[in-house]
């Protein structure tokens, strides 16, 4: 005869954990989302996936139960089966750096939903912006974790994010087609990239990719530096010239290059600067210049081996920390492990390129340029030995 309680415990729902993600999409999304359904289902959960992110938490709530089955599969796939959105309702970050609250019946209607679809926990995978919303409510009591999501690669508290590799990789390609079209052509061949803050993009395409000019917003730069680094080239005669610009760079004067006006209801667009530096080269230095802007491509297709290994251990340690109840933590890479930090932490302050970066100084000692000076002295100059700088 069957043991009632063994009955009982078979019939009884199981405790659901849910997953959104927010803001743009990336490369390694369904990794994250597959990996916590494997762990969260083995360990007796069940996965409730929202829709269009924290839009798809809000009455009538709209998710999905996720599945061994219909998770199948999406390891490699590009984008999110969920969807997402960086736009709407929960729209925190405003403008070129403008902030707002959360108005709090959207925070109510999110608490509804958990009490409705009975949730213990929430992972919100996303950068800066999405974890800024995930942290608002964590301070309204509800139990979440995150996970951190950013082509850009410039959360501080974790040493990479998944996309960024597959971004990178990206502009790598697009750098080596460009290559042979500038040499065939005698031309400069500006690539804008992505990085609204910090440039890690830009930096580590520009060197994988062989550039010979690099933009980026931590280094203030002159037309004067980048015209001289052309003419330089052609007098060792290489009549071509590849120069990588990442879209938050400042141009000479201060400006940022927006591609809409200044919104007051999400993140303004960035855009064009990659168009305004090559007019300016072709202007100065006369040689056929065109622009190549990458644009989203750059989140497109799927993740890279790196970028889904990453992925996917982010999905399975998420669901160890609401298993923990460790709420308001967010799961981090600190080589070679995974770890968490404080979402507090996370998003109080961004990663960006130190100026005196090894990879900056590496650049610099292979004669490219940053656009910030006409002559370079010794990069490695006060480099500190391992030892000293882990002291």
């Amino acid at each position: 005869m069957a043991d009632p309680s063994q009955q009982a415990n078979r019939d009884r729902p199981a405790p659901r954990i849910g997953i959104l993600n927010g803001g743009g999409d990336c490369p390694g999304l369904n990794a994250v989302i597959r990996g916590a359904v494997k762990a969260g289902t083995r360990l007796g959960y069940e996965i409730v996936g929202f829709h269009k992110g924290f839009e798809g938490l809000l009455p009538p709530a709209d998710y999905r139960i996720l599945t061994y089955q219909n998770t199948a599969g999406i390891l490699i796939q590009g984008g999110t089966i969920l969807g997402t959105t960086n736009r709407g309702r929960f729209s925190i970050k405003v403008g070129t750096g403008g902030h707002r609250e959360l108005p709090l019946e959207l925070v109510e209607g999110v608490r509804q939903t958990f009490q409705e679809l009975g949730l213990v926990g929430l992972i919100v995978v996303g950068g800066d912006g999405t974890l800024t919303i995930a942290h608002e409510l964590l301070e309204h009591g509800l139990p979440i974790v995150g996970v951190p999501k950013t082509i850009d690669n410039d959360l501080g508290a974790t040493a990479y994010t998944f996309g960024f590799d597959s971004a990178v990789n990206c502009a790598v390609d697009a750098l080596d087609r460009l290559h042979t079209t500038a040499a065939s052509h005698d031309r400069v061949m500006v690539l804008e990239v992505m990085g609204r803050h910090a440039g890690w993009i830009a930096l580590h395409a520009g060197i994988a990719g062989g550039a010979d000019i690099i933009l980026i917003p931590e280094i203030g730069w002159t037309y004067e530096a980048i015209c001289a680094k052309v003419q330089e080239r052609i007098a060792m005669g290489k009549r071509f010239t590849l120069a990588v610009v990442a879209e938050g760079a400042l141009l000479p004067g201060g400006q940022l290059v927006m591609a809409e006006s200044e919104q007051s209801e999400r993140q303004t667009r960035l855009g064009g600067i990659g168009q305004i530096v090559a007019q300016e080269l072709q202007l100065r230095t006369g040689q056929e210049t065109r622009c190549v802007v990458l644009g989203h491509l750059q989140r497109g297709g799927p993740p890279t081996t790196f970028d889904r290994g990453l992925a996917t251990q982010f999905g399975a340690h998420a669901v160890g920390l609401i298993v923990d109840q460790r709420f308001g933590q967010m799961v981090c890479f600190e080589p070679p492990e995974i770890a968490s930090v404080s979402l507090t932490q996370a998003i109080e302050q961004l990663r960006t390129v130190p100026p005196d970066c090894s990879a900056v100084r590496a650049a610099r000692a292979m004669g490219i340029s940053f656009g910030d000076r006409l002559t370079y002295a010794n990069p490695f100059m006060g480099l500190a030995p391992v030892d000293a700088r882990r002291s």
